[in-house]
């Protein structure tokens, strides 16, 4: 009986370790169960992450990826040679107004006067002043710029100012000075209430050593008539005590009154500007200067094409040529085409109409359908040459040597104000003006006009759609 017990000891030992290894066997097939569904879903988001879009370069503007091949480069090099969102910064990039800009350094440097330039918006005023400031500044000139907003004031504008103007610059202290060495600006001399005009051209005229370009960009959307009459005095302040602080202002508008107020008590401190449209030799060196840069030929007739619907307006040839050369790189060409043109104008109408009503859609499709498709095209090239508005005097000016064109705009003009949809009626001082509803209107009847066009006398920029005007308004 002992004998059986030992045994049946015995024969119980290795149970345990039987049981442990089939524990091991089953953990090892759940943990080999547990990798595979891990990596089969794995496997499935990255295929679900390949299929979404990526940014094709990085923020060093170098490619990602894949090695970079010749449409790769051009596309990088195509945002930045054209740049329609922004202003021009590389005065390299700098397309034209050599005349504008020289007129602007003389001014400043010879005679030196304050600047005030003014025109219609997307003409360039922004990228000149750019390229002035970067002028100035190689120059050692100090540069101070602020782009102004509806509730832009002057306090706040000066003391913008201020924080630009190093210490060592100020009359009563200089390099060696504990302030100076310090880095502290002429900022941190202004007490904390509210800036009087005196005490800021006080404060600007002790700037000695250097000169200061004080730059105020949209000044048209400035609301306040006490921030304009406030610039307006400390312009003629800071010239009547021969300060080295000039002021430079750029702004939509058709004329100088629309842009400062009290223009007669600084006009001999003042050199009133317009920014006109660039020629056309213009808009054909700013589309040059991108073929330089991304190794893209725009053909003649493609040139031709961008030209006459830019309308001189840089805004809108750069936008063009940036559209049209992707179209070309994305079908891996390196020759811009007509047709690319004319794809560049479908997608730029397309942009636009995502920032107008379905209603104004319509009533402009409407229009079309009526034949009115000519007389749009007149009023929004005039709306886009006098800034916004314009009055019925210069409805004359669309239809050279045809008063009957005149008289039919104007009946039309009318009706669209009655339906208030398209167009707006302003009573001011100067007389009634007239606007569109949408600031995006002109330029989006613009390129319909453009694009109607260029299909009439080049049928092949039709591709494959050839879809009449109103069936472009009505999509989306």
């Amino acid at each position: 009986m002992g004998w059986f017990v030992q045994r049946k000891t015995v024969r119980k030992g290795p149970q345990p370790l039987v049981l442990e290894g089939l524990r091991a066997e089953s953990e090892t097939e759940a943990a080999r169960q547990e990798r595979l569904v891990a990596t089969t879903t794995a496997s499935r988001a990255a295929k679900r992450l390949k299929r979404l879009p990526v940014f094709r370069a990085s923020a060093s503007d170098q490619p990602r990826g894949a090695a970079s091949d010749r449409f790769t480069d051009a596309r990088l090099a195509l945002s930045l040679a054209f740049t329609p969102a922004q202003p021009v910064i590389d005065p390299a990039l700098f397309a034209g107004r050599s005349d504008t800009l020289t007129t602007l350094i003389r001014s400043i440097e010879d005679q030196r006067l304050h600047v005030i330039a003014y025109g219609e918006r997307g003409i360039g005023k922004t990228s000149l002043i750019h390229v002035l400031s970067q002028a100035a500044r190689e120059a050692r000139y100090l540069v101070s710029y602020t782009s102004c907003g509806a509730d832009s004031a002057f306090d706040e504008a000066i003391r913008a100012v201020a924080n630009d103007i190093p210490l060592i610059f100020h009359k009563d202290y200089g390099p060696s000075s504990p302030e100076g060495e310090r880095g502290d600006t002429l900022a941190d001399l202004l007490g904390p209430a509210p800036l009087s005009v005196r005490q800021a051209t006080d404060a600007l005229t002790k700037v000695t050593g250097t000169r200061l370009l004080m730059v105020l960009d949209e000044f048209d959307r400035v609301e306040s008539s006490e921030f304009r009459l406030s610039i307006a005095e400390l312009i003629k302040g800071l010239s009547d005590r021969a300060s080295r602080v000039q002021v430079m202002i750029a702004g939509v508008a058709r004329n100088l009154t629309e842009l400062v107020d009290h223009v007669p008590s600084i006009q001999r401190n003042i050199l009133a500007l317009p920014v006109f449209r660039m020629t056309d030799v213009e808009v054909r060196e700013l589309i040059q200067i991108g073929e330089e840069r991304s190794d893209l030929r725009f053909e003649e007739a493609a040139r031709n094409a961008i030209v006459t619907a830019a309308n001189g307006l840089p805004y809108l040839a750069s936008l063009l040529s940036h559209h049209a050369g992707l179209e070309a790189v994305s079908q891996s060409r390196l020759d811009v085409t007509v047709a690319d043109v004319d794809a560049s104008i479908s997608r730029a109408l397309v942009e636009q109409r995502r920032r107008i009503s379905k209603d104004v859609l319509g009533r402009i499709g409407t229009s079309m359908d009526e034949g009115g498709g000519a007389a749009l095209a007149g009023l929004s090239n005039l709306a886009q040459l006098a800034g916004g508005a314009f009055d019925v005097d210069e409805l004359a000016s669309a239809w050279p040597g045809r008063p009957e064109g005149a008289v039919r705009t104007r009946t039309l003009v009318e009706r669209l104000v009655a339906e208030h949809v398209l167009l707006e009626r302003t009573h001011a001082t100067c007389g009634v003006t007239y606007r569109f509803a949408d600031d995006g209107l002109p330029i989006y009847l613009w390129l319909l006009a453009a694009q109607s066009r260029l299909r009439e006398r080049v049928p092949r920029a039709r591709g494959e759609t050839g879809r009449g005007v109103s069936t472009a308004i009505s999509s989306t």
